[in-house]
């Protein structure tokens, strides 16, 4: 009796769809992204839009690309024969606090009159901290874009991957992790990971290093080799604010690890005990 509701359920739910027409399922929605011209928001730090415009030109090639100001962003966004790459805060409900820039792309639409909050997204990836980057930023600018176009392009291909993003992002991990050193910056390091705990994962190829010298790591481009990068609010609120966690290769600037955890008394900014499990089970 209970595979008869079953089935009869399933067969209720085909109809509907059926007379309702095709559902706009994620992987349905992205499968124009080839064709539409993506909009890459500057936003107004030279700094950062110096690096938009110089990482875009090199790694981009999935679709036609533009630049545009904040104002043409504005004129642009209700129409829907563009995506909009852009640098902006936490949309996230859950966030009451975000403090954080992410780089995100967007499709535009009719949607988009009720603000940004709500136009269709493709891909949120912390970038940097909402109150001003540290320079690290300009760093991780590029695999960070590398990143995003990686993931649409494989969404566009896979309902799995595109409604499991973080899980797309971590088999690289999963599969290669433990074939890597890991160069993480101290100050990235959460102040809740005692001696003790350091002691009991790490190995001889993970490095605890200065934010300089894993930056140079990466900027090396060694082979075989993960570099950490952290973002978080400049002044977290605990319970409300969030860490993000990730690892990029430095030859491929793959991203190979992103996991993001509530900032409170017990976890603080970078990587956690947790964290450390995760890779510590891969390795």
């Amino acid at each position: 009796m209970k595979r008869v509701l079953i089935l009869l359920c399933t067969l209720a739910v085909s109809v509907t769809v059926w007379g309702q027409g095709k559902i706009n399922t994620r992987k349905y929605i992205l499968s124009d992204f080839n064709d539409k011209v993506i909009q890459v928001v500057l936003t107004g730090n030279d700094l950062i839009d110096s690096g938009l415009r110089q990482e875009v030109v090199n790694i981009w090639t999935a679709s036609p690309f533009e630049f545009c100001t904040m104002d043409r962003f504005e004129t642009l966004k209700t129409s829907a024969q563009y995506y909009f790459l852009i640098a902006a805060e936490s949309r996230f409900k859950d966030e009451e606090n975000p403090g954080i820039t992410f780089l995100s792309l967007l499709k535009g639409g009719p949607q988009a009159k009720d603000g940004i909050s709500a136009m269709t997204e493709v891909i949120s990836l912390p970038l940097m901290a909402a109150a001003g980057g540290s320079g690290r930023e300009l760093v991780y600018l590029g695999p960070i874009i590398q990143a995003i176009q990686e993931y649409t392009l494989s969404a566009m291909e896979s309902e799995k991957v595109a409604y499991g993003m973080e899980a797309w992002f971590n088999q690289n991990y999963n599969k290669f992790g433990k074939m890597k050193q890991l160069y993480l910056a101290d100050g990235d390091i959460s102040e809740s990971v005692t001696e003790k705990q350091m002691e009991r994962f790490l190995d001889e190829d993970i490095h605890i290093v200065s934010e300089a010298d894993a930056d140079k790591a990466f900027l090396e481009g060694g082979y075989n080799t993960l570099v950490g990068y952290v973002v978080a609010p400049f002044m977290p609120q605990n319970g409300a604010s969030y860490c993000y966690k990730m690892l990029f290769e430095a030859d491929t600037h793959t991203l190979y690890y992103i996991y993001k955890h509530k900032i409170t008394e017990k976890n603080g900014v970078g990587f956690t005990v947790e964290d450390f499990k995760r890779l510590a089970r891969k390795r």
